[in-house]
């Protein structure tokens, strides 16, 4: 099934044409580009807060909050423009960000989030792993640094066997089917030996190909340290690897853990969010 509804995070980013580009370029003949811009206002607080008519001060800080979705909402619709876009529309999200983009998105094929930036808003920083948490769709994360041009032409998808991992390459179809090349990477490390026996006896190369995609598959071993904190290698093993075989686009499920573990062990996830150069592909 194509993307033919794709919503687009829209926020005051310096690099927010970088997320519509890649939309706009994914989206089928007669697709639809969404602008969503929140307020950042949760939409449970609403119903606690006095009427607006009641609280001039409330009223001026939401219409404050609403026009700066507005003024992000116009750069969209400037951008659509630009790039010749035949149907989109503009969404003020009276709602938390995260919260509110996750929402919006089940009513979408493929929602779109930038990569959180290095001298960005604190409260930003944690958007992207939200929506990839709660938004029940596929999230594609576009990184504000690294070329973007024929993102999709060839894509490199991580493959462990998981639940995780097999739901990020079914919704990828429509990128997989359209790309000129698509890779499959296996990484194992000694203290997990049962990840690649698990990833070759689910081998999904036979179900690719009756979806007319042809892939390659290759399996990577990784050097394991007696620390807790080496999980993070497959990520970096993973960013490596599409650097240096040209890949631009990755593909891979999103494992997450309680705060408290994810801050012990790190994970993959994170890492690959955190230093991605080029768009993922992620589903939980």
């Amino acid at each position: 099934m194509p993307f033919n509804t794709i919503l687009v995070h829209i926020d005051d980013s310096p690099y927010l044409a970088r997320r519509v580009d890649v939309a706009a370029a994914l989206a089928p003949p007669g697709g639809h580009l969404i602008g969503a811009a929140a307020t950042g206002v949760s939409r449970f607080l609403y119903h606690s807060m006095p009427p607006e008519q009641d609280d001039p001060t409330l009223a001026l800080h939401l219409d404050m909050l609403r026009e700066q979705a507005r003024t992000a909402l116009a750069s969209f619709s400037q951008r659509c423009g630009e790039l010749g876009v035949a149907s989109f529309e503009e969404r003020i999200v009276d709602d938390d960000t995260a919260a509110g983009i996750s929402l919006h998105a089940r009513a979408a094929d493929l929602v779109v989030v930038g990569q959180a930036e290095p001298d960005g808003k604190p409260a930003n920083a944690e958007i992207p792993t939200a929506v990839i948490t709660h938004a029940g769709r596929p999230v594609l994360v576009v990184p504000w640094a690294g070329g973007l041009a024929g993102a999709g032409q060839h894509i490199l998808v991580s493959w462990d066997g998981g639940r995780e991992a097999a739901r990020a390459m079914q919704l990828a179809l429509p990128l997989l089917k359209a790309a000129r090349s698509v890779s499959i990477a296996v990484f194992e490390m000694p203290a997990t030996a049962h990840t690649a026996a698990d990833a070759l006896a689910a081998d999904p190369r036979p179900w690719l190909a009756r979806h007319g995609i042809e892939a390659e598959l290759s399996v990577h071993a990784v050097e394991h340290h007696m620390r807790l904190s080496r999980r993070h290698e497959v990520g970096e093993r993973l960013l490596s690897l599409a650097t240096e075989r040209g890949h631009d686009m990755l593909v891979m499920g999103a494992h997450g853990h309680s705060r408290l573990r994810e801050s012990l062990l790190g994970g993959v996830t994170r890492t690959v969010l955190a230093s991605m150069t080029v768009p993922v592909l992620m589903a939980h």
